[in-house]
């Protein structure tokens, strides 16, 4: 594949090449290939159909493309990228490399770099783990799809044996590297902005789509972010058509990432929309403490982010534990006890008392907008006195302190090198005593 030889063979070049870097496109394991995560290898039964197997029928015999998908010739894609060179990636997954780019505005040319409508090219690592399936399924998913909170794809390539996507490139990255790679925390305001961009997105898919769409793989990493912090969904290559009719789910063999899967889904293979709901309450509670769903890093009990949070999440007196320290206080009071409370309820263990998308949709609407901050009256006093006495959390608040006003502080601790957080699961049969 040309220059992407060096890419998918030497991960040490793409490790030094990516840090620090936000990866617009990461593997179904929920981990780019930074420094300071270690990538886990997906479990694939050796029965299953998500390899690559190349000898498929075209994207056109399989499904019917939209028109408005632009199909690219391999060499104009090579050309756009400036042959796959290192300086134009932006970050390597399970499906492949993916590079930035630049072609015409309207068409399928390269053009000179800077100039014309910049893409994130999409390439299939043809001894990787995710393969044609998830390929076409990209493919007829989002060249059907089209939506504000939903990421744009522009076209594709399947010539001979190459498979590339060709999406809109988004500048800001994904969510995960900005709760937890920067040294500078995200603003609460545009924590609730990005949570109501990604509900508007899945509520779309469950109730306003042609057939209702069950995403199956909601997490921080597949959130990407616009210039402006606009929510947009990614990666759709675990997407499934969801029950119709009197329906209340569907059947299938279980894939996802650990910490982030409706535990009903675990353990019976049964599927719905409120399977979504459950990981959506798992991403807004990562908002709301900045903490990882997984993270054995921390201290026993904790590794769990959703069993560590449930005690706190209802308690008037506790809730504010949950909250990220890094904010320093500078967080809504009320939007803060309304986010807690919906997150509960998407948590719920029994699905059918989690919310539909669009009542998420509706609860979040006003948080991005509260002004009632709580400062250093309650928080700083209260909360901040309890970590300190307790030696948790706040001692470990990477990349330094931040005083009243927002700035930050000299930076007094090390990041912690991390272990893995978190890791994709592909299972034919659900084991009863599964945990998560």
């Amino acid at each position: 594949m040309g220059g992407l030889g060096s890419c998918v063979s030497s991960r040490s070049k793409v490790d030094s090449s990516t840090s620090g870097i936000s990866s617009q496109f990461e593997s179904k394991s929920g981990n780019d290939t930074s420094k300071d995560q270690t990538v886990v290898t997906p479990i694939v039964s050796p029965t299953t159909s998500g390899g690559n197997n190349l000898s498929s029928p075209k994207p056109e015999d399989a499904i019917k493309v939209a028109s408005q998908l632009r199909k690219f010739a391999f060499n104009d894609l090579k050309m756009a990228t400036r042959n796959f060179r290192p300086e134009s990636l932006l970050g390597e997954g399970g499906f492949g490399c993916v590079f930035k780019g630049w072609i015409e505005e309207n068409g399928t040319a390269p053009v000179k770099p800077g100039t014309g409508l910049t893409v994130a090219v999409k390439t299939l690592n043809q001894d990787g783990l995710q393969g044609h399936k998830e390929w076409l399924a990209e493919v007829d998913f989002l060249g059907d799809l089209v939506n504000p909170n939903l990421v744009k794809l522009i076209g594709y390539c399947n010539e001979d044996d190459q498979r590339l996507l060709v999406y809109e490139f988004l500048p800001r990255g994904s969510l995960e590297n900005h709760l937890f790679r920067r040294s500078l925390p995200l603003p609460w305001s545009i924590r609730m902005k990005i949570a109501l961009g990604a509900a508007k997105g899945l509520a779309f898919l469950h109730e306003e789509a042609k057939r209702p769409v069950i995403y199956r793989d909601f997490k921080t990493s597949n959130i990407l972010l616009d210039a402006e912090y606009n929510a947009k969904l990614s990666d759709f290559g675990l997407a499934k058509d969801g029950p119709e009719g009197d329906k209340t789910h569907i059947s299938t063999r279980v894939m996802g990432t650990y910490g982030y899967a409706a535990p009903e889904y675990v353990m019976t293979g049964h599927l719905s929309i409120r399977s979504d709901v459950y990981s959506f309450g798992v991403v807004l509670l990562e908002m709301l403490t900045g903490r990882r769903s997984m993270d054995k890093n921390r201290p026993n009990g904790e590794h769990n982010l959703v069993e560590w949070a449930r005690p706190h999440l209802l308690e008037r007196r506790r809730f504010y534990r949950l909250i990220d320290p890094r904010l320093e206080g500078h967080f809504s009071i009320k939007g803060a006890q309304k986010a807690a409370q919906l997150a509960s309820r998407c948590l719920s263990r029994d699905p059918k008392a989690r919310p539909l998308m669009s009542e998420v949709v509706e609860c979040l609407e006003p948080l991005p907008a509260l002004k009632d901050m709580a400062g250093s009256s309650y928080y700083l006093q209260t909360v901040q006195s309890e970590r300190v006495g307790s030696g948790s959390d706040g001692s470990r608040a990477r990349g330094g302190s931040f005083s009243r006003n927002g700035q930050q502080q000299p930076r007094t601790l090390s990041i912690p090198r991390a272990s893995p957080h978190h890791h994709q699961f592909i299972k034919d049969s659900p084991k009863p005593n599964e945990k998560q």
